[in-house]
């Protein structure tokens, strides 16, 4: 590893993506609200209650989260207000948008105040990948079952507004555009640092619509028949889901309870998507959980088969339903497909080097960039980051004698 790495540039164009992640933010938190508010005006109070419930906990889980890293941050990473404050706003659930507002600030001087020093390019990259953690983390924590209860309540009532057709585009793409965004967060630790080109990006955006689609349809047909068997098969898949992150053993929180907290998110991310937790090699838990997922999805859609009655109005669902399983599995194929031709380690490979997700036991093999200021160091997102791109010494030189890869 080498002594010294420059972070990752801050310029004006990451400044723009990062205005138009905290708009997207705030537009898809006005969505959910016009939508909860439909609800209730059309005479369904029931389903508005819900739908704020799951905004309420999902926010509150980011809340406790951001509230948490602040507390074991370093002050000088920390917004210019008094703790009691943040507290303050943390409790009014506005302390993820503080910290898009903070980052926003420091960009700019960044990139316009001409205060370019190192530091400085830093203290933004260690607050750019606290907010891609907690978007990734409110993103699946609330989108992903709005998806599925909107899903739900227009196969319900055979019709959609145009308040729910709006939401079902912004969620989608908020789910996928989440895992992208972290994914290119993780890589700016590395070394050696290669970025995915545009085409890399729209296939590895893709590969997650196409997976996580296919999950939310299932579910949502279930609950037509089940609604209070979702109420028992989540809490279920959810159990299982955080038991298996507890035995691969993770690191990311700084102390044993909020670990807990971080495990029980991913559990609910998992219960949705793959999401890699532990070191170690990636291709057999990829495919015993993506085995796993389609066998549960498949089982859900099977239910809903059973209790399907003969019904005219929604004999469109039966090609839907049959669409359903190709769309995984071309999800499935671009994925292969991405990791086989269009990740950036191709180009690693070509010369002489290796940073493959899908490693073995170890992280001796990857460089990493190393901050000689540690208490720069968003060490959250940097265990992460070794945890994805680990790999070890003897898998290194099998790759390095021209060996394939594991």
């Amino acid at each position: 590893m080498s002594p010294r790495a420059a972070p990752p540039r801050f310029g004006p164009l990451q400044l723009v993506l990062a205005a138009a992640g905290t708009a997207a933010a705030t537009l898809d938190l006005c969505m959910d609200g016009w939508v909860a508010a439909e609800y209730a005006r059309s005479g369904h109070p029931g389903w508005a209650a819900l739908s704020l419930s799951l905004l309420a906990a999902a926010s509150a889980a980011a809340q406790a989260c951001s509230w948490l890293w602040l507390r074991s941050d370093p002050p000088a990473l920390r917004p210019a207000v008094p703790v009691a404050l943040l507290a303050a706003l943390h409790l009014l659930q506005l302390g993820f948008f503080l910290r898009c507002l903070h980052a926003l600030k420091v960009g700019w001087r960044v990139c316009w105040a001409k205060a370019e020093e190192e530091d400085e390019q830093r203290h933004m990259a260690f607050l750019s990948h606290d907010i891609s953690m907690l978007r990734l983390f409110e993103t699946f924590l609330e989108n992903t079952p709005q998806l599925t209860l909107l899903l739900y309540i227009i196969l319900r009532t055979n019709k959609a507004e145009l308040s729910q057709g709006l939401g079902m585009i912004t969620a989608f793409a908020c789910v996928s555009w989440s895992l992208l965004d972290y994914h290119q967060s993780l890589r700016s630790f590395l070394q050696d640092k290669y970025e995915l080109s545009v085409g890399s990006s729209i296939i590895y955006f893709l590969w997650n619509l196409f997976l996580i689609c296919p999950r939310i349809l299932a579910v949502a047909l279930f609950a037509l028949h089940w609604p209070y068997g979702v109420a028992v098969h989540f809490p279920l898949v959810w159990l299982a889901m955080f038991l298996w992150v507890s035995l691969q053993g993770t690191d990311f929180m700084e102390s044993p309870g909020p670990e807990q907290l971080y495990r029980a998110m991913v559990a609910v991310i998992l219960y949705f998507s793959w999401f890699k937790v532990a070191k170690g090699r990636t291709l057999y838990r990829s495919i015993i959980y993506h085995g796993f997922i389609l066998v549960d999805s498949t089982l859900l859609v099977l239910a809903w088969l059973w209790g399907q009655g003969p019904s005219e109005e929604q004999s469109y669902l039966l090609p839907v339903v049959s669409a359903a399983l190709p769309c995984y599995l071309l999800g499935l194929g671009l994925k292969v497909t991405y990791y086989k031709w269009l990740h950036p380690n191709v180009q690693v490979q070509q010369e002489g080097r290796y940073d493959e997700v899908d490693a073995s036991e170890g992280s001796d093999g990857v460089e990493f960039r190393s901050f000689l200021e540690p208490h720069l160091v968003n060490r959250r997102m940097q265990w992460l980051a070794q945890t994805h791109f680990a790999l070890s010494q003897p898998a290194q030189g099998h790759l390095l004698n021209g060996a394939a890869a594991v």
